[in-house]
């Protein structure tokens, strides 16, 4: 007599951990395109050939850190390239269209940055953006098969079988950008008022302020959380996975906003986001979450975009955080402007794209 035995799980393909990463890399690359010509204004010609800055002398004032920054940059963009790019012929081409891409894009942006006033376009800032490029498309070529089979191993053991759970992915990581600007409240996205010609804030007021920090640090950590259990919910995980990564994730959130006040304003600054009203939403927030995160996904789906809406709304009414001009102060110098431009227009848009994302999804769970 036979015994029946359990069908064997599939292996993770390569394949799967390629629909993760092209849209990685086209995240990234948006972003850096963005950072590299924030703040988009006050385009002039200024009468200089477009290449003239290729024959530059070395620049007289320059840093480590400067050079740095700049590799460090397109490292993840010539890997996120060449992985993207896997299904084409022949191992190699990936990396050298990965390498000219990710050279092309920063040649590009550099160019236009002749057109900016607050910019200087950079031979030196070229050469080391193509390094970056070279040793991510590097580590892409010797380990590719390896980063594709962790990406579907990712992908198949955390992620539910929602459409385009990759596209959402991408948005959660990008909620992790958002919180590395220290000018807005704790977890608040969808400001507008440095985009839009909307009317300013409610007069500033201690008690109200704490009352509006409060709910909108606990709406977005309800909101935020109901989004990431619609997608951390694969079938490999057992019953208490799905939260225990929804809390993981947002821990995440909070280390990335430490982490940022610590290298961009001061050591001292780590736990500035850390005030009597964002402490107060995290508290009620949590034991919020405790509760809805149990809902079905559908409803949980529409929830997390109905209360991601209501914290826009108090978002753009909110008095300026009196925190922000300090900040601001040190936030806005050198490369610090490309990260303020990137998180500024990231947190900006992100519940606008997020709650079409959550109500697709919601019809389709």
């Amino acid at each position: 007599m036979s015994q029946a035995t359990a069908p064997a799980r599939p292996l993770p393909s390569p394949r799967d951990g390629h629909k993760l990463a092209v849209p990685l890399a086209l995240a990234y690359v948006a972003l850096v395109i963005y950072a590299s010509l924030h703040p988009f204004s006050g385009w002039t010609d200024r009468g200089l050939p477009p290449l003239a800055f290729l024959h530059a002398a070395w620049p007289r004032y320059w840093t480590g850190f400067d050079v740095a920054i700049n590799v460090a940059a397109y490292v993840p963009l010539g890997l996120l390239l060449t992985l993207a790019l896997d299904r084409l012929p022949t191992r190699v081409l990936p990396a050298v269209l990965a390498v000219l891409l990710a050279s092309g894009l920063s040649l590009g942006v550099e160019v236009l940055q002749n057109w900016l006033p607050t910019r200087v376009p950079s031979n030196v800032d070229w050469a080391t953006n193509s390094l970056g490029g070279l040793v991510g498309a590097l580590i892409g070529l010797l380990t590719g098969p390896h980063w594709l089979i962790a990406l579907a191993r990712f992908r198949n053991r955390l992620l539910a079988p929602v459409p385009h759970a990759e596209i959402g992915l991408t948005l959660l990581l990008v909620w992790c950008v958002t919180q590395l600007s220290p000018e807005y409240t704790l977890f608040a996205t969808g400001d507008l008022r440095a985009f839009l010609p909307l009317p300013p804030g409610l007069p500033f007021d201690v008690p109200l302020f704490r009352v509006l920090e409060s709910v909108i640090t606990g709406l977005n950590l309800v909101a935020v959380g109901l989004f990431a259990r619609t997608l951390f919910g694969g079938p490999r995980l057992p019953w208490w996975g799905g939260p225990v990564a929804v809390v993981l994730f947002l821990a995440c959130g909070l280390l990335a906003r430490s982490l940022a006040t610590v290298l961009f304003l001061s050591p001292d600054e780590a736990f500035a986001w850390a005030t009597p009203g964002a402490l107060e939403g995290l508290e009620w927030g949590s034991i919020a979450l405790c509760v809805l995160i149990w809902l079905p996904p559908v409803p949980r789906a529409i929830l997390a975009a109905f209360l991601l809406m209501a914290a826009v709304a108090l978002v753009n009414i909110t008095p300026e955080n009196p925190y922000s001009p300090v900040a601001l102060n040190i936030w806005r110098q050198g490369h610090f402007l490309n990260f303020n431009g990137l998180t500024r227009l990231a947190g900006g848009l992100w519940p606008f794209i997020a709650v079409p994302f959550l109500m697709v999804a919601g019809r389709k769970l």
